[in-house]
């Protein structure tokens, strides 16, 4: 049986920036009633395809056709209007509005001019039902957290009558139940028809619910496949082009613990934030935080940072008892923190690479002593090479940058600084295999030179691979330490979160 014709077609798609080719002659076709998982690494042309598409960039050159027309969108709107709804893996969403307001927003029920609340907020809660998700509509959307505005901007996508559903990074900030409530969606969807383009770095949701794959690597396209018929090893390898020796198991690391405690806490605590707790985090150690989505992860990270207030409770730098009423003081101890949130928290997307890497450098030694041109540009060339930040134009503006390069952008601003306690909160969220990779080898290295990390991710197998020992929260309360030996499994650190921490 022959498949059905492309709902979309992407002939010979170019598109270029100043001195980057985002995009060289891509061809890409979405059919109705299917799930077509976008592959490739971070850069490698993933975003600006979609942005293309959906009119955010004007195409340099190709063809695109929807239902066999033509089609040149002026922006997202417009694409919209066509059938073509988009979630971004960031939160597009407005928090100072209700929950409703953000659903229809732009397409409020109005009668005679003035809009029907009742009528929005009825329609706003059964759109989330239909999600599995069942919360007062008429609060402000930033009462919630980021998994509940996740869900609320693919609710918002839902109710528009899409043809082809785009949904990048979508699952990111969602916890596995709430990646199979997505994924029961997606199905129904898939059933009626609707073609959904899905991006996404774990690759077994991509194994889960995808029907076919096109990959992309540096803006070229490697091919396309069924999802049946390339086995994951395979896949990684046409993603990064080359053999994945870099992705096997790091070697087994001698235990970091010293007889010198970097940082330690002793009922350290924030009211209705997380339980008091005590840590101790040696130099060149990692210790990693496990634990589900709100379990209190990054809460303590935001108390070691200064960026929160404890409540309860003592922390010790040096054996030295200190209180970290800000980030500046907590810098000046030597501490840095990179945010999960680095659009919201991190990076300061009008600026330059340049610019964003020496910021906290900058902020340190005060704004009337400005760092001298030539100094930046010696401190950036270093860590860009040395992360391997791409492209390597330190003149470029960070929001040009993929997602993955953002993230190297955000770890070079804090390296930068030489602390010796360098807190990392999902560092390799969103972030392609290679990549992912590298940040891991580099927090390894960190460590070996006498770094200190406290390394949160939701990923166990990361958090096993890199950790001395193992922090594990449940409920906003730190219910474990593990030790990182040979009978530490991912299965292991499962069974204490379920358990709460009880033999």
């Amino acid at each position: 049986m022959a498949p059905p014709a492309p709902i979309l077609q992407m002939s010979g798609i170019c598109k270029e920036f100043p001195g980057v080719k985002a995009l060289s002659g891509v061809d890409f076709r979405l059919l109705p009633g299917e799930v077509h998982a976008l592959m490739g690494e971070n850069g490698a042309g993933k975003s600006t395809l979609i942005k293309v598409l959906t009119g955010v960039y004007d195409i340099d050159g190709g063809r695109i056709t929807l239902n066999g027309q033509d089609v040149v969108f002026a922006g997202p709107l417009q694409a919209q209007q066509a059938g073509i709804s988009t979630v971004y893996q960031e939160v597009n969403l407005c928090a100072n509005l209700s929950v409703a307001e953000n659903i229809f927003i732009g397409r409020e029920p109005r009668r005679l001019g003035r809009i029907q609340w009742k009528r929005m907020r009825r329609r706003a809660a059964e759109l989330l039902a239909g999600l599995d998700l069942h919360i007062d509509v008429s609060a402000p959307l930033s009462s919630y957290s980021l998994a509940v505005q996740q869900m609320v901007a693919i609710a918002r996508a839902v109710d528009i009558s899409a043809r082809v559903l785009i949904l990048d990074e979508p699952t990111s900030s969602l916890d596995s139940g709430e990646v199979e409530q997505l994924f029961r969606v997606m199905r129904r969807l898939k059933a009626e028809g609707i073609a959904i383009l899905f991006v996404s770095h774990f690759l077994d949701q991509i194994y889960e619910i995808s029907d076919r794959m096109t990959i992309l690597r540096n803006g070229s396209l490697v091919g396309e496949y069924l999802t049946s018929e390339l086995g994951q090893v395979e896949l990684v390898g046409k993603m990064i082009g080359r053999e994945l020796a870099d992705l096997e198991k790091l070697e087994d690391r001698p235990p970091a613990r010293t007889s010198e405690p970097l940082v330690q806490t002793e009922a350290l605590g924030r009211s209705g934030a997380i339980e008091p707790f005590t840590l101790t985090v040696h130099k060149g150690e990692v210790v990693g935080l496990a634990g589900l989505l709100g379990s209190g992860r990054t809460e303590i990270a935001r108390l070691l940072f200064g960026a929160d207030h404890a409540s309860t409770g003592a922390l010790r730098i040096d054996g030295e008892p200190v209180t970290l009423r800000t980030p500046r003081l907590a810098m000046n101890r030597g501490v840095a923190f990179c945010s999960e949130n680095r659009r919201a928290e991190g990076l300061i997307p009008d600026l330059t690479v340049r610019e964003n890497i020496v910021l906290a450098l900058q902020a340190m030694r005060g704004w009337h002593r400005p760092i001298p041109r030539r100094t930046q540009d010696e401190l950036v060339d270093k860590y860009v090479a040395a992360l391997n930040i791409r492209p390597a134009d330190p003149e470029q503006l960070v929001r040009n940058l993929s997602g993955g390069n953002q993230q190297k952008v955000l770890l070079a601003r804090w390296l930068i600084l030489e602390p010796r306690l360098l807190i990392l909160d999902e560092p390799t969220r969103g972030i392609d295999v290679g990549a992912k990779a590298e940040i891991q080898r580099l927090v390894a290295e960190l460590s070996d030179g006498g770094m200190a990390v406290l390394f949160v991710s939701a990923e166990l197998e990361e958090v096993l691979r890199l950790s001395h020992k193992v922090a594990v929260l449940r409920d906003r309360k730190l219910v474990a330490e593990l030790p990182n030996d040979d009978g530490l499994t991912t299965g292991v650190i499962m069974e204490t979160i379920a358990s709460g921490g009880r033999a």
